[in-house]
């Protein structure tokens, strides 16, 4: 079994967003699309922190840590990207004017539930971010994440028990090993790395799974 590495999956997920739609790309795993878009596309990347226009990661002797997104990491600006202030990347996020999202996750239900700002252990530190706001503000919300915790325990599961950021978000879920449609009728399998098969799966999550359409 070929577990899918970073810069594979960030490629995948590259592959279902559309030209001409307007996407936020979460802290950490999901900033990786980024390098995957082609440059001459029509793609909006937006960043929280305000900014639309985001191109790849530069090279190292092209940083300039005076534009750098949300996580602090720098990027480029594509011709006719643009800067602007805090409040009014958020009222574009709450305002239902971001196409995709783009986040990474703790936990995810098999309905779409998303878990991603706190585990709900009295020693972790909450990171809500912008995260609540993408969830409900979003058109579409993609997740990336491993398939199972360190500890071996599936991170999609029947319901979630960390604190919920958003309920019923997710429309469709990347991991190492399988791609999953999420909704009211559970998870639908999409895709499965090579030597994996849907009992393996099933046996892996918990889940009642089926493949979709």
């Amino acid at each position: 079994m070929q577990r899918m590495d970073r810069e594979t999956l960030a490629a995948r997920v590259a592959r279902d967003i559309p030209e001409g739609t307007y996407v936020n790309l979460g802290i950490g795993l999901p900033t990786k699309v980024a390098n995957f878009l082609p440059t001459d596309g029509d793609f909006f990347l937006h960043s929280e922190n305000g900014i639309l226009g985001m191109g790849p990661a530069p090279a190292e002797d092209d940083i300039d840590w005076d534009l750098i997104n949300a996580g602090k990491q720098p990027v480029t600006l594509l011709t006719g990207g643009c800067f602007f202030h805090h409040g009014d990347s958020f009222s574009m996020m709450r305002g239902g004017h971001i196409d995709i999202c783009v986040m990474g996750a703790y936990q995810v239900s098999e309905k779409g539930d998303l878990a991603n700002w706190h585990t709900g252990a009295p020693d972790a530190i909450p990171a809500v971010g912008g995260a609540m706001d993408l969830a409900v503000g979003a058109k579409q919300v993609f997740v990336m994440m491993d398939l199972l915790s360190k500890t071996g325990e599936s991170k999609l599961v029947k319901e979630c028990s960390y604190p919920l950021t958003g309920l019923g978000c997710i429309s469709r879920l990347y991991t190492d090993l399988a791609i999953f449609d999420l909704g009211p009728d559970g998870a639908k399998v999409v895709e499965m790395v090579d030597g994996l098969d849907l009992a393996a799966l099933r046996k892996l999550t918990g889940l009642d799974l089926e493949m979709a359409d």
